[in-house]
Order: structure tokens, then sequence, then C-alpha cells
């Protein structure tokens, strides 16, 4: 009678590396990022579809999104936001560096010890920022916004917070951009997200999301001014030691701003003219940024900040 002989660690080891580099994971493991940008637009868009199709889009199926709080995006737009970018960056996080990954990804969205002068700095500059442009464009100052709107301005970005910020900046600043960073440098890896952040958001523009007057210059300024800001949210995010909560605030107080306050200081001016006063500030600040930093936007050396293991593209 033979008797098999058990099968070595080593062999056991060597398979398991062969795995590793072989399939899905394999492929994971290599190109990260290119499994992120794609699981992200195609859950998300996926997702979206139907509210693209409803009477609250389209109108190419009868049937509409109820409203939840005045609007109809909560139900709409937002679960395609949460299965995109937050769990694309999951599940490539966990396919390609495991439990440890993982570890280390919930540790960076949870870095909320950071010195209270960068809350203080983002919390004013951006009403500030959007507030003077806004001015320009109106050739006049502001109104007082109501009390009920300055009441309700903390409540509403700490909505904003929980939805868009945290389905979006998780995958967007958090996972893409220190790979980004660590392959192209911090000019050109803004310049590779900011536009595919901005695109991202294309399908909603045939919604309700995207406002009454929507047109391809419209989106071509949506994508202009995503690219800008992604300027101020490098420069913010490494100048913090990757604190995801102050990117995630920066972002959201855009939103807050524009959603709460916005049309009752400045009457005057056309819904339109928000977007333009965000580009108007967001590439002033772009500008000021690459210049003080000459292009370094607070990114410290690669060799130290992005040791990340494997291929990054």
């Amino acid at each position: 009678m033979s008797i098999q002989a058990p099968v070595s660690i080593e062999s056991r080891a060597a398979r398991a590396s062969r795995e590793d580099r072989t399939g899905l994971r394999g492929s994971i493991r290599r190109r990260p990022l290119t499994w992120f940008f794609s699981l992200a637009y195609l859950l998300s868009w996926a997702a979206w579809t139907p509210y693209i199709l409803s009477e609250n889009g389209l109108g190419v199926w009868h049937f509409a999104f109820p409203g939840v709080g005045g609007t109809t995006q909560l139900l709409g737009a937002l679960p395609g936001a949460y299965l995109g970018p937050i769990l694309s960056a999951l599940l490539v996080t966990g396919a390609s560096e495991g439990r440890r990954g993982l570890r280390a990804w919930r540790g960076r969205m949870a870095k909320f010890k950071v010195s209270w002068r960068w809350y203080v700095v983002v919390l004013l500059s951006v009403p500030a920022a959007l507030t003077l442009t806004s001015v320009a464009l109106a050739d006049r100052g502001p109104a007082m916004p109501p009390v009920a709107v300055l009441a309700a301005f903390l409540p509403g970005l700490i909505m904003q917070m929980i939805t868009t910020g945290l389905a979006e900046e998780p995958g967007w600043r958090e996972f893409a951009m220190p790979r980004l960073q660590r392959r192209y440098g911090p000019l050109l890896g803004t310049l590779v997200v900011g536009p595919l952040w901005g695109a991202w958001h294309l399908p909603l523009f045939l919604t309700e999301w995207g406002g009454p007057h929507v047109s391809w210059t419209t989106s071509l300024e949506f994508i202009a001014t995503t690219i800008a800001f992604s300027f101020v949210m490098t420069w913010v995010f490494n100048r913090t030691g990757e604190s995801l909560p102050l990117a995630m605030l920066l972002h959201c107080g855009v939103n807050n701003y524009f959603s709460l306050a916005w049309s009752d200081m400045f009457p005057s001016l056309p819904d339109g003219y928000a977007a333009h006063a965000f580009l108007l500030s967001s590439t002033a600040a772009a500008v000021v940024l690459l210049i003080a930093t000459r292009g370094r936007l607070g990114c410290p050396p690669v060799r130290d900040a992005y040791a990340l293991p494997g291929r990054t593209a």
C-alpha cells in the first residue's frame, strides 16, 4: 500500500502566490486604480438608470421617485452614489491589500485629530470665497440670510457629510489620490482624478439633480470646476496628513452653502450663476495654491508618504 506524501508548506505557499498573481484578485492587485474607477462608474451609473429613465429624468418610464425632505435625490441619486466610490474603494482595498489594508483605510477615514485651526479655516473660507465671487458677479453686496437659514446651516452640513461626503470622498480622495500621487505626483494626479470625478456625475444631468436648464456647456463648466476644486481638495488633504473628514468638510461646505444660503443672499442672480461663482472661486484658489506650493500642493516626499505595495495603474 502506497502512502501519499503530504503537501509541503512551500508548495502551498507557492500555489497561493501563483493564485495571487493570476485570476481576478491578481488583476485587482496589479491594477487597483483601473478597477476602482471602472467599478465606481459601473455601479453608480447602473443604479442611477431607473432615476434617469423615470419622470424625474427622461420620462421614458412612467413612474416618479417620491420626494423626501423636498427632494427626490435622496431616493433617486444617493443610493447610486453610495454604490459607487465608497463601495468600489472598499472592494478593491479588500481584494488588493486584505484586512491590513482595510484597517488602514478605515483609520484614515476616521482621522479627526487635526489641529482645530484647519476646521476653522475650512468652515470659514468656503462661504467667504463663494460670497466674494458672488458679490463680484452681482456687483452688489449680499443680503442677510433669514434666521431659519442660519439655524439650518450646521444640521445641513452634518447631513451633507453623511450623504454626499461619505458617499464620494472615501473613494476619490482617500483611495485614489494617494495612489495617483505616488505614481504621477500631486499635479498630474489631481489632473487625473478631477475630470474623472466630474464625469462620474454626468448621467445625473439628465435628471432633476441637474436643474431645469441643462446644456452641454453646463456639463463642461461642471467638469472644469471639479478639476479646479480638486487642486484645493488635494492641498487640504495633503496638508492635514490625509484627513478624510477635513476633505469631506471642504466638499460639503460648498454644497451646503449653495443649498441653503446662496439664493437668499443673492436673489438678483439667476440660479446658473451659482455654478459660475463656484468655478471662479475654485480657479482662483487653485492658481494661488499652485503658485505658492510650486505645484507640490502640500505633498510630502513620495517615498515617505505613499509607500503602497504593488502596481497602481
